[in-house]
């Protein structure tokens, strides 16, 4: 079924569902991410993943995103060494954004919050960042690969629409936040990797979109757990689940429906970007590292 393999690939419910990458990684890949710290690791492991010659604020974005985004942090370490460092502050910075919602108590203070950010990418560009570790390793990324700086601020424009705390009105706009926050975070990351190939765009576009997605459906029962449902609301609407159902943790068929109905338009969107795996560059497959579950 469409949502158990969705599920499987993104969340760590089960194993041995191929992603885009078909082609498995080399054995070296997968025994250094077995030999990985686990999120509650010490400052003493996360000092060894950086290396000696690591400044304070590389090690700060990598313990960021070692707590806040345990994922992308398996991923990053496995990117080229040349590229580690750069992904680690292009992650730490979407990290910050997206923490920003759930740490303000007022609209206002997350919009102050988001201005910050918007002034930091235009002061990146003019070499002036601020004495932030992010801002500082962001602008050591923007120099070292050239960033677009459209991707970046469209993160922080959907976020700061995001901010609004209002359900998805239907699954076309849950998409198009997802184009532009996931979607636009691996359009770096290939950047970061030194690729320009129209089919790997093509490939990132549709796994960000079934990762937005997924993402929202993973986060249901927290966000439930604050009184909160962004479920797009055609497709409740469609199968007669009111936001109390989810609040409840009502386990009907028609939550069920809704729930399958979203993972399926994600996996839709996965059966796309698989669609071009024998056309994206070899060297683009780290960037996708996050839709594939080992064999």
């Amino acid at each position: 079924m469409a949502a158990c393999t969705l599920v499987s690939a993104w969340g760590p419910l089960r194993p041995g569902v191929p992603g885009l990458c078909r082609r498995r990684p080399s054995r070296g890949l997968w025994a250094h991410a077995r030999r990985l710290p686990e999120p509650a690791g010490s400052g003493r492991s996360v000092a060894a993943v950086s290396g000696p010659g690591a400044s304070g604020t590389d090690r700060y974005c990598l313990e960021l995103l070692r707590k806040r985004d345990y994922e992308g942090y398996l991923c990053s370490l496995l990117l080229p060494a040349e590229s580690r460092s750069s992904a680690f502050a292009l992650r730490a910075f979407n990290v910050e954004l997206a923490q920003v919602k759930d740490s303000v108590s007022e609209k206002t203070i997350g919009l102050m919050r988001m201005q910050f950010w918007k002034k930091t990418v235009d002061d990146v560009y003019c070499d002036s960042p601020p004495h932030q570790p992010v801002a500082i390793e962001l602008w050591k990324a923007v120099k070292r690969h050239n960033l677009t700086k459209r991707w970046l601020m469209k993160i922080i424009d959907e976020r700061e629409k995001n901010l609004d705390d209002k359900a998805y009105r239907n699954i076309q706009e849950l998409e198009n936040y997802a184009e532009n926050t996931q979607s636009s975070l691996l359009y770096l990351t290939l950047e970061i990797l030194g690729i320009k190939d129209l089919h790997a765009d093509h490939a990132a576009s549709h796994i960000g979109k079934a990762q937005g997605i997924v993402t929202c459906l993973r986060a249901t029962p927290y966000h439930g757990s604050r009184r909160r449902v962004f479920l797009p609301m055609d497709i409740c609407m469609l199968h007669g689940v009111s936001q109390e159902d989810f609040l409840r943790k009502s386990q009907d068929k028609n939550v069920r429906d809704v729930v399958y109905d979203m993972a399926s338009q994600a996996h839709l969107h996965l059966k796309h970007a698989r669609s071009f795996h024998k056309s994206v560059p070899v060297k683009a497959f780290p960037a996708f590292l996050q839709t594939h579950a080992g064999s």
